[in-house]
């Protein structure tokens, strides 16, 4: 009898697959705020910068005049102690906080939100950035990290700049050991087995006289135990290039 494949086991919560709680510091927010014509922009101080185990990006200490505090991640060039600036009247500057409305095309921003209020969730990773593209009637079109553009509406907030740590990644990892604590602060199983490398009552990719016959696509509303390899892929293979 086979045991049960990584993907039916991640889903009884075990702490195998689970990203440590111990050092984690706070969510990546946006402070709540409402901005009106009398209070367009509210300052803020960079109060500490610091590492969050399992974030490949550092994170800033933000306080606000009012006295509210949040965590968001670090553009290049920002520095403890620097003053920042929230809202929809801003300078366009590194770090400062603005709707999507008010930036220049061609502005490279970092920490978008996909929806107003909803905090920053897009271009967050290391080294990320979008790129304001153009102010349209339905909204505001960026060019996300992927290459991939999308409109979102203009009172959508960002932050000016790229992420800090770029290039965190170039260095290679060397020894096991230390990629296994990385996944691990991340919560990911390290090492991971090819399921070809398995024996047959153990993943359905298994055993050595299968080979690749088998069809790898999967529906994606298929059971865990089936949901292994090309889940709810558009296509298979090689691209090729259509003649015009």
């Amino acid at each position: 009898m086979g045991k049960r494949i990584r993907v039916q086991r991640r889903g009884r919560g075990t702490p195998t697959f689970k990203a440590a709680k111990s050092g984690k510091i706070a969510p990546v927010t946006y402070p709540m705020l409402y901005f009106e014509k009398e209070f367009s922009v509210i300052e803020g101080k960079v109060l500490e910068i610091m590492h969050e185990p399992g974030r490949g990006t550092p994170l800033a200490c933000v306080e606000l005049s009012n006295g509210e505090r949040y965590y968001t991640v670090v553009p290049e060039g920002v520095y403890e102690g620097q003053s920042i600036k929230i809202g929809p009247d801003a300078p366009v500057e590194v770090g400062n906080v603005l709707p999507l409305g008010r930036i220049p095309e061609g502005t490279i921003v970092c920490n978008v939100e996909i929806r107003p209020g909803s905090g920053g969730k897009l271009a967050r990773s290391s080294g990320a950035y979008a790129t304001v593209v153009s102010h349209t009637e339905e909204g505001t079109i960026i060019k996300l990290p992927s290459g991939k553009t999308k409109v979102l509406k203009d009172n959508c907030r960002a932050t000016i700049g790229v992420v800090a740590g770029s290039g965190r990644l170039d260095k290679p990892l060397l020894k096991a050991g230390k990629k296994y604590h990385l996944m691990r602060a991340k919560g990911h199983k390290y090492p991971r087995t090819r399921g070809r490398a398995m024996v047959a009552a153990s993943h359905p990719y298994g055993s050595s006289k299968r080979g690749a016959r088998k069809v790898t696509t999967v529906s994606r509303n298929a059971p865990p135990g089936q949901k292994v390899g090309l889940i709810a892929a558009r296509s298979t293979g090689r691209k090729r290039r259509r003649r015009r």
